[in-house]
């Protein structure tokens, strides 16, 4: 096998990420070296098993970034910085027993959010921005559309004011693009999550960031901040792609050309293929090798880091023997982790039910939309985490805005 590191950057990843992964599977296994941004190692786990594996020790794949070996040689101003990160006290690098309590606060400030008032958010705010643009007969369903609708909700949800929702999406794309804005995000992200706890602990609401005020498990402010950052990063960049990759799906597949013109059903089966297929969150940092160790016939060296190939695992040919897609009801991929570091299964819920209604919102707004450019010139963003587009540009019949007038 080669030896040879592959960049896990360029054109090619951005442009068609599944023949690469097919090539570092061919040339390397089920575990390929790579190098990030800066010329820094790491080791990139393609294959199912050997994902599974890493994400269910994590003992000996532990999630302490103090343990990196490479950290002399990374400079302050790491555009990468902030989705990998010194250690922070936050739930990403909290293990045992005190992440498991760390989980259940956000689990159950996140469980009590009522569905009635999570869909009824979602189909307000899908609306309001579907009137800014439906009255033009085009639009960008990303910049316009899937990249406002997730955090707008989850702001609300969380105890942001509307007006502060703009702001946080900017932030938020910087931070998790890895570009040269990236810590300017994550700063005015940790300044906005800081102001909103010490209004809560002021004042208590009926939302999350109250609710986790009030856990009785004795996190400092500082715990929750870090969070309510994890939190609102790891919901609203997935959902949004969720929404622009099933869009993307729907509009140039014929097997869901149905579902453009009434049709609901499929709109749940492009969703599920999405995560298989082009799921949001392709790659995570990371885990970090507490000992030397074996990972698909490499020597792992105590210190390394591994980056989680959710897309690469998910298309293993180990387990997707036929190659088919998978539309109906197997979500056994990847596209949510695995392990205690796994999405809590209620930010799961919420981010479906955004994405879903986001989508059939659209739909039903928007009846007779159609791609309004050649479905390969569409573009991904230059991210190694994420994968979304960076427009969706489509066309329709120009229609009034409701107005806040839903029936």
């Amino acid at each position: 096998m080669s030896t040879e590191a592959v960049p896990l950057s360029g054109p090619r990843f951005q442009a068609e990420p599944a023949r690469l992964y097919r090539e570092m599977r061919r040339d390397h296994g089920a575990v390929t070296p790579v190098v990030l941004d800066g010329g820094v190692p790491a080791w990139l786990v393609l294959g199912y098993r050997e994902l599974h594996q890493v994400t269910g020790d994590p003992v000996l794949f532990s999630r302490d970034s103090d343990l990196w070996n490479q950290w002399d040689t990374i400079a302050d101003d790491w555009p990468l910085l902030p989705m990998i990160g010194r250690k922070q006290p936050s739930i990403l690098y909290t293990v045992g027993e005190r992440h498991r309590e760390r989980a259940g606060m956000i689990s159950d400030a996140l469980e009590a959010v009522p569905p009635s008032e999570l869909r009824h958010l979602a189909e307000r705010f899908a609306d309001e921005l579907i009137d800014s643009v439906c009255a033009h007969g085009q639009a960008d369903l990303i910049g316009q559309y899937a990249m406002l609708l997730p955090v707008r909700v989850l702001a609300r949800l969380y105890g942001f004011s509307d007006e502060e929702g703009p702001g946080l999406v900017t932030a938020l794309n910087d931070m998790i693009d890895g570009r040269e804005r990236a810590l300017a995000g994550q700063s005015h992200l940790a300044t906005s999550m800081v102001e909103l706890l010490a209004e809560r602990r002021a004042t208590a609401a009926h939302d999350v960031v109250s609710r986790m005020v009030a856990d009785r498990s004795g996190f400092t402010d500082e715990e929750i901040a870090q969070d309510l950052m994890v939190m609102m990063a790891a919901g609203h960049q997935p959902t949004a792609d969720w929404i622009g990759n099933s869009l993307r799906l729907m509009l140039t597949d014929d097997r869901f050309a149905a579902s453009l013109f009434g049709g609901r059903n499929s709109v749940a089966e492009a969703m599920n293929e999405v995560l298989w297929e082009d799921t949001p969150t392709q790659n995570v940092a990371g885990r970090w090798a507490s000992r030397d160790t074996q990972l698909g016939g490499h020597h792992v060296r105590a210190g390394d880091l591994l980056l989680l190939g959710l897309q690469a695992a998910n298309s293993d040919p180990q387990v997707r023997t036929d190659g088919s897609a998978l539309t109906g009801g197997n979500s056994a991929h990847f596209s949510f982790g695995h392990g205690e570091h796994r999405c809590p299964f209620p930010a799961q819920e919420i981010a479906e039910v955004i994405a879903r209604t986001g989508i059939e919102v659209v739909l039903d707004r928007l009846p007779d939309i159609d791609l309004a450019v050649p479905a390969e010139s569409l573009t991904r963003r230059p991210s190694p985490w994420l994968r979304g587009l960076t427009e969706l540009p489509v066309r329709f019949t120009p229609t009034p805005a409701l107005g806040g007038n839903r029936p």
